[in-house]
């Protein structure tokens, strides 16, 4: 069975530990790349991530952007909402169904 994450800025993780998810407090990005590709090649099926840690690793992301597992999702941190998120969530859905889910175009 696969487990969950959550990655990011300690002040934007902390509480999601309480839910019993496995929390990942990481501070720069050489320590968040080694974290991601630790959790990525573990047993994690989804890693939820803060937008703007997500922001520092472009390269990251696009590697396991194509795989099925791990499911790799943005969230805002306590700094914000930079719309990256829910955006990663709509283009994902559009190349899942082939259609803007917002506007009903085709992709």
């Amino acid at each position: 069975m696969y487990k969950i994450a959550v990655m990011g800025e300690y002040d934007s993780i902390y509480g999601f530990a309480t839910l019993g998810l496995d929390t990942f407090p990481v501070s720069g990005r050489e320590e968040a790349r080694s974290t991601l590709r630790r959790l990525a090649e573990g047993n994690y099926g989804i890693i939820y991530m803060t937008e703007a840690l997500a922001a520092e690793l472009p390269e990251d992301l696009e590697r396991y952007g194509g795989q099925l597992v791990p499911a790799i999702i943005r969230i805002p941190g306590v700094h914000g909402n930079t719309g990256a998120g829910i955006q990663g969530v709509k283009d994902s859905v559009e190349k899942a169904v082939g259609s803007d889910i917002l506007f009903g175009g085709e992709a």
